[in-house]
């Protein structure tokens, strides 16, 4: 089984940065406990417009699809939901640039 790396974009709701930044910052731990992500440290970082990337570590494609049907990553997904909208990468102006470059978000 390969691992996957996946980067994901994550805007803000309005008032919400905050609670996201918290979410983002526990998402890799709480996929770590349920045995689905690498050991392998993310990266989280801020688009200029705000958007959250954030490129993390999949054991497999069959932890990607474990995730679907954990109830407690399910409920870190609603989360989520309620704090941002999930964005694809093509959508944020630095995707336009031949080189992407993004301020790192602190730990």
């Amino acid at each position: 089984m390969k691992s996957v790396i996946v980067i994901v974009a994550y805007r803000p709701k309005p008032g919400k940065e905050t609670e996201l930044l918290d979410l983002v910052g526990n998402r890799v731990p709480i996929l770590r406990k349920e045995g689905l992500v690498t050991d392998r440290e993310p990266i989280i970082m801020r688009a200029r417009d705000g958007t959250i990337i954030e490129v993390s570590e999949w054991k497999s494609q069959e932890a990607i699809a474990a995730a679907h049907k954990n109830p407690n990553v399910w409920a870190m997904w609603d989360k989520f939901s309620a704090a941002c909208e999930f964005v694809p990468l093509k959508n944020l102006g630095e995707a336009e640039e031949m080189f992407a470059g993004f301020e790192p978000v602190a730990d």
